[in-house]
């Protein structure tokens, strides 16, 4: 199924559900142990409600995946939500992405504390979440995509805390403060893949588009364009690390032809004029590793769309 809608006249591409006009609502029950309460949980997907300790997976057509989870951790069912559907000034809804320090508290058996940078992207992530390591292994990241985008098109709005510091917490050892605030991110990488006799997926970078944002607006920011630049662009002027390839050690998942999550090992950059066979789009309320960002920082997006 296209996750494009139709051609409008100056060919862009709306990116489906891209709109965020439409939002599952999931009623998760909680454990008694952290206090039997009932927790909201939002999916970017056909409007409808769902009560349960249900783990979630992509519907009606939509391929976005949130941040959001259902996790059972020892046994104890919680939910956390840091991506939110938001009305805009005028009319219709926006996702509202923030960073948040989640609280997870029974006595004698388990208290932690999860930073969560509210994060939607393409592909799926899988519930129910078993524990806090290895975050990536847990996510599908990217969908299959043949064509060639000029850039990436979408409205933004930040708002950034007075504090200028990120916080390190993972669940386990001591919380970290470092100097200085994170930034909201949005992405959108081109991928060549392919799959070895072992199972193991690689890839060349095809095309690239990122960006950081450090600063609150004034307002809503529409039709913000990130340009994909093709090939290797490390000698570019444009250039900065970021944007560079994926650390094998970050390397983001996906299911190979067993079915089985393995991390995408980038190898190398393709030539310029390269066909991919896979498309990254991500937007989060932070920019740094997992479980580290900025408390209090929100992002909102809306109207993704892809300019050709």
């Amino acid at each position: 199924m296209s996750i494009l809608s139709t051609a409008s006249a100056q060919n862009t591409e709306k990116i489906k559900f891209g709109d965020f006009e439409n939002w599952q609502t999931r009623i998760i029950p909680e454990s008694r142990l952290i206090g039997g309460h009932k927790k909201t949980l939002y999916e970017i997907a056909p409007t409808k409600t769902v009560e349960g300790n249900i783990p979630y997976s992509n519907q009606g057509g939509s391929q976005w995946a949130t941040s959001n989870v259902l996790a059972n951790v020892m046994g104890i069912v919680k939910g956390s939500n840091a991506v939110f559907p938001d009305d805009r000034e005028g009319g219709g809804k926006a996702a509202k992405l923030s960073c948040i320090m989640e609280h997870c508290k029974a006595i004698g058996i388990i208290n932690i504390d999860v930073c969560v940078a509210g994060s939607i992207f393409l592909g799926e992530f899988m519930e129910p979440v078993k524990s806090t390591s290895e975050p990536y292994s847990k996510m599908e990241m990217g969908i299959p995509f043949t064509k060639r985008p000029k850039s990436l098109v979408f409205d933004y709005k930040l708002e950034m805390p007075a504090d200028n510091s990120r916080t390190y917490s993972s669940g386990f050892g001591k919380k970290k403060t470092y100097a200085g605030h994170d930034n909201a991110e949005v992405f959108i990488i081109l991928q060549r893949r392919w799959e070895d006799a072992d199972g193991n997926l690689f890839a060349k970078r095809v095309g690239t588009g990122r960006e950081l944002f450090g600063q609150t607006t004034n307002g809503w920011v529409n039709g913000h364009e990130i340009k994909v630049n093709y090939g290797d662009i490390t000698s570019q002027p444009y250039y900065k690390p970021f944007m560079g390839l994926i650390d094998k050690e970050k390397s983001y998942y996906a299911r190979n032809s067993k079915g089985k999550m393995v991390p995408v090992t980038e190898v190398g950059w393709d030539s310029p004029d390269a066909t991919p066979t896979h498309m990254l789009v991500m937007a989060s309320a932070g920019s740094g590793t997992a479980y580290i960002g900025t408390i209090g920082l929100n992002f909102w997006v809306d109207n993704f769309a892809l300019k050709y």
